[in-house]
């Protein structure tokens, strides 16, 4: 995945502000909020690519081939921008559940956010479903998958529900093109909301939390420097507002296009 800033550097300079806190969390903290969603609500879902296919290579949020790879393989799907909301849904989790007796079985599928569709049914603010042909069709009863493809628009109704990823701990991706002068991440395999508010770095060597600034997708850069790791990393969820921290979670020998996998993850 090429990353790069979307701003020039003086513009992404502006913003790209610098605060500072007192490290005092290192392990997830849940500040009373849970992620709940026990109302269905109604929406829209299409279907595209191959018929069982895996549905985005790569997608507006960044994560590149991840998606093509189990546990994200099948289960990714693009969402309209109210769900999007300008990259900060990107990793937020759905159950998705169709309607019709005669085709649709009582089982819904479980999506993850991973892509946009900004035009056609996703158009006018509607809330809508653009879903990888094996998640779509994982909704009929069985034998029917290709007749429920065939329907083309279905309405659906959908709930936010927490993402789980068992046996694996949030990682951070250090984007192709980062320096010791910019700094670009992404996290993977949070469980949970799945999505991210905000996140700060902090060098090994200080005692201050230094704001990340949201590029694209989910992507998440720093300008400053010269930075010098190892980092530790803290992330705060967009949902629910939860915190983890993980210490030093990324090496002074990192290198761009690496993936560095924390001990921490969030209770589903």
């Amino acid at each position: 995945m090429q990353c790069q800033p979307e701003y020039s550097v003086s513009q992404v300079l502006t913003f790209c502000l610098l605060l500072a806190f007192k490290c005092s969390v290192v392990a997830p903290t849940q500040l009373n909020h849970q992620l709940s969603e026990p109302h269905w609500l109604p929406a829209t879902a299409t279907w595209y690519g191959s018929p069982d296919g895996d549905g985005s290579d790569g997608g507006a949020c960044g994560y590149g081939s991840l998606v093509d790879v189990k546990p994200l393989r099948a289960r990714v799907g693009a969402v309209s921008p109210v769900l999007f909301k300008n990259g900060g849904g990107c990793g937020a989790c759905y159950k998705v559940r169709c309607l019709d007796k005669s085709i649709c079985s009582r089982r819904a599928v479980t999506i993850i956010v991973t892509d946009e569709c900004p035009g056609g049914y996703c158009s006018n603010g509607r809330t809508h479903f653009d879903l990888s042909g094996a998640a779509f069709g994982r909704m009929a009863i069985a034998g029917e998958s290709g007749q429920l493809r065939n329907r083309g628009e279905l309405p659906v109704i959908y709930r936010r529900a927490p993402c789980k990823y068992p046996g694996k701990n949030i990682a951070f991706h250090v984007n192709e093109g980062s320096t010791d002068y910019w700094l670009s991440l992404l996290v993977e395999f949070e469980d949970g909301d799945g999505d991210v508010g905000s996140m700060h770095i902090r060098e090994a060597s200080s005692s201050e939390w230094l704001q990340m600034n949201h590029v694209w997708g989910a992507n998440w850069c720093i300008i400053g420097g010269p930075l010098k790791g190892p980092f530790s990393v803290k992330l705060t969820t967009l949902s629910t507002g939860r915190t983890l921290s993980a210490r030093a979670v990324i090496p002074s020998n990192w290198s761009p296009k690496a993936t560095y996998t924390s001990r921490l993850n969030f209770s589903p």
